[in-house]
């Protein structure tokens, strides 16, 4: 079987949806189940459609047209603010999109016009996290603009955090999004089909006894493909963690230094100047090199028992371990972070196979 790859469970992911639909529903909250990380991967939207999932979100018009192409019929939220460029191209085929620019939400409504069509937003408000989003002070002039454009829908407001600083949803900004809903409802006299509290971050806090208000929707990725919550990657009770694996061969054993010789400066991937390294336990252990490098995955996405990885250049991985017992032509199983996913994924050298039973 080709390595590098990716083992995919598809029995695994129809079981955390399931899961995490369910556990969701009996709190009032629908799941958009984010496929980015898998470019929209057609075998794994359709099991989490088939297990409940009512919409699918993707960062990519290009994923969104591929999707619609593969006979999907889910409606398609865009979960990144719509390119100018691409405005003709989002109104035709996503039923949403998450917006927060005026001269945008302007184009989005032309475009809709022009095609004869009514297109859906989800306006984003800044909580914190210094990502995408309209400041609390802003959103009602943004609001009475959006429902001035007769070609656009406004079905919601929603929030993003976790994700560019790691500020976690707790009570006080999920109440602070709550409150805008309803204060907007109240002084437009509209029903908002949305409070998009935000993604896989916001599960501790709800599994942790916070209220959900007027949170009726979520954006889950993370939670979903690999069981847990991204904010201290913990796994999630219940949840497989396993459902997606990366497999890659050895192509070199050996006892080897475990220190380099020679003078040190920096490397291709380096940050920063050569550290210091620390004294081994011994002069001399076994070390085994990977056909995986940077170009596939994130080297510090990755974790196996046993296996301590040491470095990795755009085409290598390098491990060790004190009980190390890889020969050439093994292969290695590692559990996979979202970011290694998303890599590994994008790479073409990288392929994907589907596990039975």
């Amino acid at each position: 079987m080709r390595a590098p790859r990716l083992e995919i469970h598809l029995e695994h992911l129809r079981h955390n949806a399931c899961t995490l639909v369910n556990r969701l529903a009996r709190q009032g909250i629908s799941v958009t189940g984010v496929s980015k990380a898998t470019l929209g991967l057609p075998e794994i939207v359709r099991t989490w459609v088939a297990a409940g999932v009512q919409s699918i979100g993707e960062s990519r018009i290009e994923t969104i047209e591929a999707l619609n192409r593969s006979g999907l019929a889910v409606p398609m939220l865009l979960i990144r603010s719509p390119m100018l460029s691409q405005v003709d191209r989002v109104v035709a085929h996503a039923a949403i999109s998450c917006n927060s620019e005026p001269v945008v939400l302007k184009a989005l409504a032309a475009a809709a016009a022009r095609q004869g069509l009514r297109h859906g937003v989800l306006l984003m408000v800044e909580l914190g996290d210094l990502r995408e989003g309209i400041l609390a002070a802003d959103l009602e002039a943004i609001v009475q603009l959006t429902l001035a454009l007769p070609s656009l829908l406004l079905v919601g407001i929603g929030t993003n955090l976790g994700c560019q600083y790691g500020v976690a949803p707790e009570a006080s900004n999920m109440a602070e999004l709550s409150a805008l809903a309803t204060a907007l409802e109240g002084r437009f006299g509209i029903r908002l089909e949305w409070c998009s509290g935000g993604n896989s971050a916001n599960l501790p806090w709800l599994a942790g006894g916070g209220h959900p208000g007027r949170i009726n929707h979520l954006r889950l990725g993370e939670a979903l493909l690999l069981g847990r919550e991204p904010l201290t990657r913990t796994a999630i009770p219940g949840l497989y963690t396993d459902a997606i694996t990366l497999v890659a061969e050895v192509i070199e054993a050996k006892r080897k230094p475990t220190l380099p010789w020679g003078s040190r400066q920096r490397t291709s991937f380096s940050t920063g100047s050569a550290a210091p390294l620390p004294e081994p336990d011994q002069p001399v252990a076994m070390r085994a090199l990977l056909a995986l490098g940077e170009q596939d995955a994130d080297p510090a996405g990755l974790s196996a028992a046993g296996i301590t990885i040491q470095g990795a250049s755009s085409d290598h991985l390098v491990v060790g371990g004190p009980a190390i017992a890889l020969e050439v032509g093994d292969e290695q199983r590692f559990a996979i972070s979202y970011s290694s996913l998303l890599r590994a994924m994008t790479s073409p050298f990288v392929s994907r196979c589907f596990v039975e039973g």
